[in-house]
C-alpha cells in the first residue's frame, strides 16, 4: 500500500470539509494501475494542491479487500470526501472526465 498525503497547510485540520479525500484501488503494476497512479497524482497536485488526501491501494497486497470492498473493476477512483461519495473507474487519462466525475471545475 502507497500513500500520497501533503502536509496539512499550518492550523488546517485534516477533516475540514473542504479537503478532498480520495482512495485509488489498483491491481498491482498492470499498465493501466501505473497510468491510473500517475494521471491522478497529476491531476490532484494541478488541481486540488494541498487540499486533498490520496490514499493508493494494491489489492494484490490483500487478496479479500476486492471482494471485501465489492470491487468490480480496476483502477477505481473512490471520492471519499467531500460527500457524497463518487467512484471512477479506469486510467484517469481523460482529466476533463476525473475532474467532472469529482466535481471540480477545471482552472
Amino acid at each position: 500500500m502507497n500513500q500520497d498525503q501533503p502536509a496539512p497547510e499550518s492550523g488546517q485540520d485534516h477533516d475540514d470539509s473542504g479537503m478532498y479525500v480520495l482512495r485509488l484501488y489498483v491491481a498491482g503494476a498492470s499498465p493501466n494501475s501505473t497510468r491510473a497512479i500517475v494521471n491522478i497524482r497529476e491531476i490532484c497536485e494541478r488541481h486540488l494542491s494541498g487540499n486533498y488526501k490520496l490514499q493508493i491501494i494494491d489489492v494484490y497486497q490483500d487478496k479479500t479487500l476486492a471482494s471485501r470492498e465489492q470491487l468490480l473493476a480496476l483502477p477505481l477512483l473512490v471520492r471519499e470526501r467531500p460527500y457524497p461519495e463518487k467512484k471512477l473507474v479506469g486510467d484517469m487519462s481523460d482529466t476533463a472526465k476525473v475532474l467532472n466525475g469529482l466535481g471540480i471545475s477545471p482552472a
